[in-house]
């Protein structure tokens, strides 16, 4: 694959990236932060910032918990604070990458959908779009502020708000297969699908909320695997990876 300055240049001027929470996780399973994922996340971002991209990054808590863990038949957590819960830890993992970003000096703002001004600013779209367009990445945290919605639907609307081009779904997978390849080896990787097929063969690919947001947007989704070194940069340059969306 040909990574020369020329063949990654980007294609996209502004993009939204969907980070979950295992991407800040330990390696295994194992639940928190690890420091060296999140700076790992953070090189990447900064050789995309420095290329003058304006990238908006929304991120999960799965490392750390998610709402559905609280809220199973029989527990004492109601259903609509468990997934409160949820969204209070995509927080910690906001501050993580905000700082490991900025020991990199990429000047960066937090934004939550939860107010909490001690900690981040208050997800304001316009506001958002400003500082995109000077340059800072804008972390978005705390989901939509709304219970029984995804961090992935939040994503989708986020991009929509912010005017992307284009949403990268940074998984661990290279793609969008016809079976779980980990269980099937002759699942089949798809190069491309509509938000149609998606919806109607209910592909795992977003949650079908977010799906027929970017649908109804026409805004095209990349799903693609970001644990191979460069491969947010190939995204952003248009290079044939993982599986569009469109």
């Amino acid at each position: 694959m040909d990574d020369s300055t020329d063949s990654l240049k980007p294609k996209y001027r502004r993009v939204v990236l969907k980070l979950s929470g295992e991407s800040f996780g330990h390696a295994g399973g194992k639940s928190g932060i690890s420091i060296d994922e999140t700076l790992n996340i953070a090189s990447q971002i900064k050789r995309i910032h420095d290329r003058g991209v304006q990238l908006g990054v929304v991120i999960g808590a799965g490392n750390i918990l998610r709402g559905s863990q609280f809220s199973a038949g029989g527990s004492v957590i109601k259903e609509a604070s468990a997934h409160y819960m949820g969204m209070l830890a995509t927080i910690l993992n906001g501050v993580a990458l905000q700082e490991s970003l900025e020991s990199l000096n990429v000047q960066t703002r937090l934004q939550s959908a939860i107010r909490m001004e001690m900690i981040a600013e208050p997800y304001i779209r316009r506001r958002a779009i400003r500082h995109l367009e000077k340059g800072r990445v804008v972390i978005m945290a705390g989901g939509t502020g709304n219970p029984y919605v995804t961090t992935d639907t939040a994503a989708a609307l986020r991009a929509r708000e912010l005017d992307a081009e284009i949403l990268l779904k940074a998984t661990k997978v290279d793609g969008v297969y016809t079976d779980d390849p980990m269980v099937n080896p002759h699942a089949i990787r798809y190069e491309r699908l509509t938000h149609a097929q998606v919806l109607r063969d209910n592909l795992q690919v977003m949650d079908a909320s977010a799906i027929d947001q970017c649908k109804t947007g026409k805004l095209p989704i990349l799903v693609f695997d970001f644990k191979k070194e460069g491969n947010i940069e190939r995204a952003i340059a248009g290079h044939s990876i993982g599986t569009l969306v469109e």
